[in-house]
């Protein structure tokens, strides 16, 4: 019995729809975070820690994630004050296969960090912890597309609960956005008609 000619037609797109012809991407845009109102620290230096080492699925990744978590932290954390500094420091980022019995597989993420105010003397004066983590149940072909939107979602998640932790535990070392420097004292003058 011949099938008729739709049928045949509808195939392909039948597969399409299945992940057969899944495209692999090749272009990865930047994750930046500059266009969010930055975090003020009244200190006088931001300084970053060395980053730990590579997780195993690095070599994959378009984008590296323990320096996507610097980036972030430069976007967002700004250093406003006369004295003492900020230290940034990733202690964890990694992204893993998660693999399953039976076959299949996804990815398991995780990203831990942590931001120490010193004082001028160098004396700890305050700390504030962020972590996320994420799982994917799977990765299709395109693994380092999968890479990508696993780290892409941590740092969206990890942005905001900085953030919270920020002003939660730090909200001393926090200074206003909106706040503008006072603007200098008006000297008073007689005014005095000309000629007078």
């Amino acid at each position: 019995m011949p099938y008729p000619r739709r049928a045949i037609l509808a195939v392909p797109l039948l597969l399409a729809a299945c992940g057969g012809d899944e495209p692999v991407r090749t272009s990865f845009p930047a994750l930046r975070y500059d266009y969010l109102t930055p975090l003020r620290l009244n200190v006088a230096t931001l300084a970053m820690a060395d980053l730990p080492p590579p997780g195993p699925l690095d070599t994959q990744s378009p984008v590296p994630l323990g320096a996507a978590v610097q980036a972030m932290a430069r976007d967002r954390l700004s250093a406003s004050g006369s004295g003492g500094q900020a230290v940034f420091t990733v202690d964890e980022a990694r992204i893993t296969g998660a693999g399953r019995r039976g076959g299949g597989g996804g990815l398991d993420g995780v990203i831990a960090v942590h931001l120490d105010v010193l004082t001028p003397e160098g004396t700890r004066a305050g700390f504030a912890e962020a972590r996320v983590a994420r799982r994917s149940t799977g990765t299709g072909r395109d693994l380092r597309g999968a890479v990508y939107d696993m780290t892409r979602q941590m740092l969206d998640d990890l942005n905001i609960e900085l953030e919270f932790q920020l002003r939660r535990s730090l909200k001393d070392w926090l200074q206003d956005a909106t706040t503008a420097p006072a603007p200098p004292p008006v000297e008073q003058q007689d005014l005095r008609a000309p000629g007078t």
